[in-house]
């Protein structure tokens, strides 16, 4: 088995691949915490790989992407520790091995690295991933592999949180796409201003940038929120949850004799 560690602002994601059966099989979270220690982890994914009638000798390979560097080292002494296994964290150099490329690998989050790197590969095409995460991410990839460019607006929860903290009277609310764009009480005043306001933000994106390049481009969606914008599905050619776990992977094996 293949584990992709995808380490977020908000989650820790450890998605398991079975290459007997050519898919993702499990998936733990963790919340992400500044502090993380090594027996933090052990501790969570020992429970969890019990839980799910996992061994830890069963992961050959493991590829890493943190966006959180104060934990990237922990990460790494933890796949040493726990699996005896040496795993590849993605850096700006793991890049030279992969068909999509940046004039800035240094500036650009690993996370996005691999969202690209696994879209390019799939379509093999000018193409648009579009990442609902803690900050909603549209990364453009041209048809010869080259970002163009990202661009970053704050993500769906954490519209819906600085509503809650910033404000005295309006409460925390579910994501969950309202059937009228007309408020009729709090709860759903905020939902459809945050759930039809990002379709509108997110239909507007794609409509700029596709006559910005002047062509047609493939676009795909992931992020946990990936399917809550119901109204949204026929803007999308493909949605793919585990895109990251998949660039993970891809980035990790290409690297594996570097």
């Amino acid at each position: 088995m293949f584990l992709s560690i995808d380490a977020g602002n908000s989650n820790i994601v450890f998605g398991l691949y079975d290459s007997n059966v050519q898919k993702w099989t499990h998936e733990f979270r963790l919340e992400t915490k500044r502090d993380l220690s090594l027996n933090y982890l052990v501790k969570n994914i020992q429970f969890n790989f019990l839980e799910s009638g996992l061994k830890a000798n069963e992961i050959n390979a493991i590829g890493i992407s943190s966006v959180v560097p104060e934990i990237s080292q922990t990460l790494v002494q933890f796949s040493k520790t726990f699996f005896d296994k040496s795993p590849h964290l993605i850096n700006e150099r793991s890049y030279a091995k992969i068909a999509v490329s940046t004039s800035r690998p240094a500036e650009m989050g690993t996370d996005l690295m691999a969202n690209a790197a696994a879209a390019y590969d799939y379509f093999e095409t000018a193409c648009m991933v579009i990442d609902f995460g803690t900050a909603l991410t549209f990364t453009i990839i041209d048809s010869q592999g080259k970002i163009m460019g990202v661009n970053i607006v704050p993500g769906l929860k954490t519209a819906i949180g600085s509503l809650f903290r910033n404000t005295s009277k309006l409460p925390e609310v579910k994501l969950e796409m309202p059937k009228s764009a007309i408020g009729k009480n709090t709860t759903h005043s905020i939902q459809a201003g945050i759930l039809y306001g990002y379709t509108g933000l997110v239909k507007g994106m794609i409509e700029a940038i596709r006559k910005e390049m002047d062509q047609d481009i493939k676009i795909i969606a992931t992020g946990g929120l990936s399917e809550i914008l119901k109204n949204l599905e026929n803007e999308f050619d493909r949605v793919d949850r585990e895109l990251t776990l998949n660039g993970i992977k891809l980035i990790a094996e290409k690297n594996k004799h570097a």
